[in-house]
């Protein structure tokens, strides 16, 4: 085959290996896509490289599993990029230098930059020869194009995130080492996962894929505690009884999760934690210890109202929490998962399950990540989709257009993520017995320069949200600067003079949440009724004769003599057992430390707006006063009070609730990531007093 001469040489490679694949020519795949191609679409010979390699693709995906094992698939997708990269011959000559100096460029750039991984470089710099060689190396925009074709190595809707994990050991470049060592974990672990046994007692459904499993022989320990023990070293004396600590297996599948007890000979019949139901689900961390203190934090805690007590799992670790939060991740993923499917009404079995087969190929691709950077293992979120636009801002916005891409779906194109499991030897749902004749229109999509508006709507989304996301980190890198210091006695004699005023906030309660429908009008209609007549002085002055009448009674009474000082103990209750005053005690100082520690973030973050460091709050802030202020000279004060009163009976009665929905929800959201985004005030805390000048 003759080259040509205005591709470059990874170009002419790719066009090669193409038409072999495809059992054609090269002359015959450039006619065909000159039939389509206008000069409108697009650089020439980048979208002859697309073109070609779309359609092999196709056929790779046939056989994907056997290829992915060889590594052909790696090499050809690999070079894909490469051609994708440099596709004409005018700047494969130029962007060899170029290259090799952006690398050093951002290797140096990526040292001066203050990350988490900082305490970790001794370990890449080991690992360096296993992820580079001395190949041209793939940079992002190629990576997120292959990923737009084929979601194995990424998906589209968090490629990015993925990108910059897998490269941030080597500079934010993507070398052929590391790329195929990825590949071929993702396929060491769905081996994995298909080895593993089935949940006993439990049949699994048609569609129902085991996706984490940990507490076998050959894995970490898994430990469930039940009742008020919370200590393994009891377990062998309480196996048989109701409340105790039990060792066993535990198995996450995309429906639900599964816990088998330890028994002498063989597992138990399996406790199941159905996961897809639409019920009011809560998993969180929580610590364990001794007695029920919390004194580590290895556990997670799952609690449904169908349950009388929470399911507490502990993972059990010498040092890190890495094991808990990883399944903490992975299980808030699959309840995310199906909470998206409900509330977009995503109904379509086929649909569904492609839903269903990007979240299991998400999970695999974090445990192939974690295989392959065992020492440093990345963040959960950045490789699965619903857990990174949970946190995101504005990743309601990306779920939104990752639902409606939903309604192009069709899992008879070979390269889906459901056709991808299916290849790769998983047993395919009965829902997807029928394929569809598309293979056609991914190359003829690439050749005539059509863009998925879906897909644009979703891009312009998540670029919105990664760059939401990176003020919301900065500030909270600067709150997570900020130290948390010690709580005396002072914080316990609050506590105690707070406690007579305990009893007004159920009153309110019951008035805001119409539990008494009667009085909670009555207090509207008189609060209302005094605002309009302007009755506000006599309501005080009322209010105060009322104080002076308890005044006047408590001399009658004598309570002076009666009540001579306020007792303040800060002794434990001896009718508490002494593990349960532990546990009161140390959730007690977690919570005022809390309380102390959003008071002081709150702070600064007010000042770091009035100063204008955050400017773009500021501005806001600003244009929010101004108007407040033209509404306070313009309409009379009286009104507005009531228009809030009116506003506040109206949005707390049951119908408005029914009616509104989940507007409230998506309004708080906003504020919250609003203030969230708001860089705090650093603040520098320093032992010794500053000499002042004399």
């Amino acid at each position: 085959m003759m080259e040509r001469k205005h591709l470059s040489s990874i170009a002419n490679h790719v066009l090669q290996r193409s038409a072999e694949e495809l059992g054609s020519s090269v002359d015959h795949l450039v006619k065909e896509f000159e039939a389509k191609w206008t000069p409108e679409v697009g650089d020439y010979s980048k979208k002859l490289v697309e073109f070609c390699s779309s359609k092999a693709l196709i056929k790779f995906c046939q056989n994907i599993n056997e290829k992915i094992s060889d590594g052909s698939y790696s090499r050809f997708t690999y070079d894909m990029m490469l051609a994708w990269d440099n596709p004409r011959a005018v700047d494969e000559e130029s962007s060899t230098e170029e290259s090799i100096g952006k690398e050093k460029e951002d290797r140096k750039i990526q040292v001066k930059e203050p990350t988490d991984e900082d305490d970790i470089s001794l370990f890449y710099s080991d690992q360096m020869p296993l992820l580079v060689n001395h190949e041209p190396s793939v940079e992002e925009d190629a990576f997120m194009w292959l990923s737009s074709l084929i979601p194995l190595a990424a998906d589209i809707v968090n490629r990015r995130f993925t990108f910059e994990t897998l490269t941030a050991p080597t500079g934010r470049r993507l070398f052929y080492p590391a790329y195929d060592r990825f590949l071929k974990e993702i396929n060491n672990c769905m081996r994995h996962l298909q080895k593993q046994a089935k949940p006993k007692g439990i049949e699994l459904a048609d569609d129902e894929f085991i996706l984490h499993v940990e507490g076998t022989a050959t894995s970490h320990r898994v430990v469930r505690h039940i009742g008020g023990s919370s200590w393994p070293v009891i377990a062998a004396l309480e196996l048989l009884t109701v409340e105790g600590t039990f060792l066993g297996r535990l198995t996450l599948t995309n429906y639900a999760l599964y816990f088998e007890a330890s028994g002498v000979i063989n597992y138990e019949d399996a406790l199941k934690i159905d996961l897809s139901r639409k019920i009011d689900h809560s998993v969180k961390p929580v610590a364990t210890g001794p007695w029920g203190a919390p004194l580590f934090d290895k556990a997670i805690i799952y609690d449904s109202p169908d349950l009388q007590e929470g399911v507490l799992l502990e993972f059990p670790e010498i040092t890190s929490s890495t094991r808990r939060d990883h399944w903490l991740a992975l299980i808030k993923e699959i309840l995310l998962m199906h909470n998206f499917l409900s509330d977009f009404k995503v109904e379509c079995p086929i649909q569904a399950w492609e839903m269903h087969a990007r979240t299991i190929l998400s999970i695999i691709r974090l445990h192939a990540a974690r295989e392959m950077l065992r020492i440093a293992p990345p963040s959960p979120t950045e490789f699965l989709i619903f857990s990174l636009y949970e946190e995101l801002p504005k990743g309601d916005y990306v779920l939104e257009q990752l639902a409606q891409s939903l309604k192009r779906v069709n899992s008879g194109q070979p390269c889906s993520a459901s056709s991808i499991l299916r290849k790769l030897n998983l047993p395919e749902p009965n829902v997807l017995s029928l394929e569809a004749k598309i293979e056609s229109e991914v190359s003829e999509t690439i050749a005539v320069g059509k863009d998925d508006d879906n897909k644009t709507s979703l891009e312009t989304a998540i670029n919105q949200a990664r760059k939401e996301g990176r003020g919301v980190a900065k500030a909270r890198a600067v709150m997570g600067g900020l130290k948390e210091e010690g709580i005396g006695e002072n914080a316990t004699i609050l506590t105690e003079l707070l406690k007579p005023l305990r009893s007004v906030f159920p009153w309110f309660r019951e008035i805001l949440s119409w539990e008494r429908p009667a009085t909670t009008l009555l207090v509207f209609a008189a609060i209302i009724l005094i605002v309009y007549k302007e009755w506000i002085g006599k309501a005080l002055s009322a209010g105060l004769l009322l104080v002076v009448a308890n005044m006047i009674r408590a001399r009658q009474e004598r309570l002076k003599d009666k009540q001579k000082e306020i007792v303040v103990c800060t002794g434990s209750d001896h009718t508490l057992s002494t593990r349960e005053n532990i546990v009161s005690a140390q959730y007690g100082f977690l919570t005022v430390r809390e309380i102390i520690k959003e008071a002081n973030v709150t702070i600064l973050k007010l000042h770091s707006v009035l100063v204008s460091r955050a400017h773009k709050h500021a501005n806001t802030v600003m244009l929010a006063m101004i108007g407040l202020a033209i509404i306070f000279a313009v309409i009379p004060f009286k009104y507005l009070i009531i228009a809030v009163v009116f506003h506040s009976m109206i949005t707390t009665s049951p119908l408005a609730k029914h009616m509104v929905n989940n507007q409230g929800g998506d309004r708080n959201r906003r504020l919250k990531e609003w203030w969230e985004s708001i860089p705090p005030t650093p603040i520098r805390v320093i032992n010794e007093a500053p000499v002042s000048p004399k």
